[in-house]
């Protein structure tokens, strides 16, 4: 990491000093109703004890991680996570110190406590997110980047440090004996000018993609970049492991890639992801579905002539058919296969949608019944979206893995989704990506990352999605 960038990761520590402060003597005000400078040392003991707890916690929870390529989303569920550690920690420490102090926090003070640090944490990670942004944008905070080889995986490390420049990297340049263009990259030379470019141009870290069976050229290129103290990433390309969850551990001081098995394939994850989404259906039905449910089909019934609900068959769980439930955004009388006997995905202006149809696309809101399929087990409330019949067999043999995605149950939002990947797939390489998405989210499952789709997926509501129509 730079020194500008080491900068940016300080003041992330720094900030929370006054935050866990403040939000201790607000929340020891409210719930003790007397003024706590009453209280003399004590009061400045037990705020430098829950300054110092919250960073032994952070430190258990990772909070502190560059994720200035990950979604916001992820930050938020870090943030619940180490509050979590924070509370029980710190509930732990202040039993122990009763009887060094005379202050008793009560039931209240945590509660208070733990919503303040929420709400103040969650606004100054923003914001100091988007000051990030805005300065990486302007060309502040950018990490030099040089690529040595011309893989695919390179070309798509390429585009995407390009496509979201938010990331923070810039690619000067990219080394190669064979190939010398790359989509617009300046090309460097051959691999043996690794040393001379380190020396010429200010590169703050250097990406190795060659082809694994190149492990000297790999190696030689890693101790150029030891020599001149550069960092070094190797992106691997292993595409014909993309089926399988790797794991990267040492045995001695050999590095072994072990193919474990998936985290769904063990009873208790499937019994868990089962319970939550039980309990999550439960609670919407109850708290949402009971109001909102009626105003959607009444809405639906005056707009357009035919029923208010639209079923689908779709592949589920291991190529099982299963009945999906959706509000009707289209004309009662709309085909699903054209004239010449293709699936007609809908696009954009598509005049088979309703206008209040439309409305329900961009919001999802066309989705919620599918909670009744999640409550009967067919369907999750988090995994690869389930695609028609006609979809899975014009896939099936031409998308890399595409059978994969059914060896979960399907989902009503899905880390694709929340990535841009839904939607109408006909421009070449869209339904690829959206598989390695959804084989990304397959092989990396975990509650917290469910729970990040899930907080994602409200935030696209509320804000609307591009490629929802």
């Amino acid at each position: 990491m730079s020194k500008k960038n080491n900068r940016y990761a300080a003041i992330r520590y720094i900030t929370d000093v006054p935050i866990v402060g403040l939000s201790y003597l607000l929340a020891s005000s409210i719930s003790l109703k007397t003024n706590i400078w009453d209280n003399g040392w004590q009061t400045y003991f037990l705020v430098f004890v829950a300054i110092v707890i919250w960073y032994i916690s952070t430190s258990f929870s990772h909070l502190y991680k560059d994720r200035r390529s990950n979604k916001y989303s992820e930050e938020i569920i870090f943030i619940i996570y180490t509050l979590g550690i924070y509370m029980i920690v710190l509930s732990s420490g202040f039993f122990f110190l009763n009887n060094l102090i005379e202050v008793v926090h009560t039931t209240q003070f945590f509660v208070g406590f733990v919503g303040l640090l929420f709400v103040f944490l969650t606004l100054t990670k923003y914001i100091i997110r988007k000051y990030l942004h805005s300065a990486i944008f302007h060309g502040k905070l950018l990490d030099n980047i040089l690529i040595v080889g011309y893989t695919p995986a390179a070309q798509d490390f390429y585009e995407t440090i390009n496509r979201y420049y938010y990331y923070g990297y810039k690619c000067i340049g990219f080394l190669d004996n064979k190939t010398t263009k790359m989509n617009g990259c300046p090309y460097k030379g051959p691999i043996q000018n690794l040393e001379a470019v380190i020396k010429e141009l200010h590169v703050d870290e250097v990406v190795i993609a060659l082809p694994t069976h190149q492990n000297k050229a790999i190696q030689e290129c890693i101790e150029v970049c030891d020599q001149y103290a550069t960092q070094t990433r190797i992106l691997p390309d292993f595409e014909q492991y993309t089926s399988s969850n790797l794991q990267v551990n040492n045995i001695g001081l050999l590095s072994v890639i072990n193919i474990r098995e998936l985290p769904l394939d063990k009873e208790v994850n499937r019994l868990g992801k089962r319970a939550f989404d039980i309990a999550f259906s439960i609670l919407f039905f109850i708290l949402i579905a009971s109001w909102l449910f009626p105003i959607l089909v009444l809405i639906i019934k005056l707009s357009s002539k035919g029923p208010v609900f639209f079923k689908q068959e779709r592949w589920g769980l291991n190529n099982e058919k299963i009945t999906c439930y959706k509000f009707r955004t289209m004309v009662a009388e709309s085909q699903d296969i054209d004239a010449d006997g293709n699936y007609q995905q809908a696009s954009k202006d598509d005049p088979r949608i309703t206008s209040i149809g439309a409305f329900l696309r961009r919001t999802n809101l066309d989705e919620l019944p599918q909670f009744w399929n999640v409550l009967i087990g067919n369907m999750s409330v988090v995994g690869p979206r389930p695609h028609p019949t006609p979809l899975n067999l014009a896939s099936m043999h031409t998308i890399d893995n595409y059978m994969l995605r059914h060896v979960v149950k399907p989902g009503i939002s899905g880390w694709a989704q929340v990535n841009g990947y839904r939607g109408e797939t006909k421009l070449p390489g869209t339904m690829q990506k959206r598989v390695n998405f959804d084989l990304y989210y397959i092989h990396r499952w975990t509650f917290w990352f469910d729970c990040q789709i899930i907080l994602q997926t409200l935030i696209n509501m509320i804000r609307g999605d591009q490629n929802a129509y």
